[in-house]
C-alpha cells in the first residue's frame, strides 16, 4: 500500500510565504521594530518567525522600499522600520494585485470548474 504524506500543510504555507510580503509592508505604514511587527502580525493572524522576518526586512531595505533607523528608547537599541514613498507606492500596486487575484480565485473556486 502507497502511504503518501498529505500536502496540504506544505502547499498552506507555500500560500503563505507568497503573502508574507504585502502582509509586513501592510503593517509597516507606521513605525515599527522587529518584535513589535511579529506581534502586530500575529494578532491579525500571520505569525511569522524571527528567521524570516529580518532577512525579509533587511532584503526589503536593501531593494529600496523601506527606512530605518537605530533607535534608545527604555531598553536596549532597536532598529525601526517604515514605508519610504517607495515603499508607499509598492504596497499600493501590490494591494492592487492581491485583489485582483483573490477575485480571481473567487471566481475559480466558486464555479467549481
Amino acid at each position: 500500500m502507497d502511504i503518501r504524506e498529505n500536502p496540504g500543510p506544505k502547499l498552506e504555507g507555500e500560500l503563505r510565504r507568497g503573502a508574507l510580503v504585502l502582509a509586513v509592508l501592510s503593517q509597516l505604514r507606521e513605525v515599527q521594530y522587529g518584535y513589535s511587527l511579529r506581534q502586530a502580525l500575529a494578532q491579525r493572524g500571520m505569525p511569522i518567525e524571527e528567521g524570516t522576518l529580518y532577512p525579509l526586512l533587511r532584503r526589503l531595505e536593501a531593494q529600496g522600499v523601506l527606512a530605518s533607523e537605530w533607535r534608545i528608547e527604555d531598553g536596549p537599541p532597536r532598529r525601526y522600520y517604515r514605508l519610504n514613498d517607495a515603499g508607499e507606492a509598492l504596497l499600493a500596486e501590490l494591494t492592487g494585485t492581491w485583489n485582483a487575484l483573490v477575485h480571481t480565485m473567487a471566481g475559480l473556486i466558486g464555479s467549481g470548474k
